[in-house]
């Protein structure tokens, strides 16, 4: 069993019968897991980028509790200790779980991307997200040209425009 499996069905657990919110994370895993094999991406961090996704809005829960909003500001805020309580139960090591809940707490941070880890999974957030929220095309152009650097990333979003 793999790594990505044992934390998907813990996630799928922890939002219960939430399905918007396990179909988002489970279409984020997919393109962040195609981006990832199509770009090269070492196996270790097509690894951890995988888990990264699946766990990207772990935060939501919490910050729909205690601010009354899902806001991305408050996901970075709440997600990486929540991520890291679950990550540990699996006794991941830590730098491993280090970075997976950096990419957590900045992934709705666009400026001073620092990885291709991080580059994937911001893309692949945002691929579902112009679908979910029906994004208009002045909007999907502006993420080409400022967010998107991986090929296979600017290839899949050209298809929304």
């Amino acid at each position: 069993m793999t790594k990505s499996s044992l934390v998907m069905k813990e996630m799928i657990l922890y939002f219960g019968n939430d399905t918007r919110r396990i179909h988002h994370f489970m279409k984020v895993f997919s393109y962040a897991k195609l981006i990832g094999e199509m770009e090269g991406l070492e196996k270790d961090k097509q690894e951890l980028l995988e888990i990264a996704a699946l766990t990207h809005d772990i935060g939501i829960k919490i910050s729909e509790e205690k601010y009354q909003s899902s806001s991305g500001e408050y996901q970075q805020i709440e997600g990486p200790p929540e991520a890291k309580k679950m990550l540990e139960q699996f006794k991941f090591e830590e730098d491993y779980i280090e970075r997976i809940c950096y990419l957590i707490g900045h992934h709705h941070t666009y400026h001073e991307i620092d990885g291709l880890d991080y580059q994937i999974l911001v893309e692949a957030d945002f691929l579902v997200n112009i679908a979910e929220d029906q994004m208009e095309q002045k909007a999907i152009l502006y993420c080409k040209d400022k967010i998107f650097k991986t090929k296979t990333g600017i290839e899949l979003l050209e298809k929304f425009i």
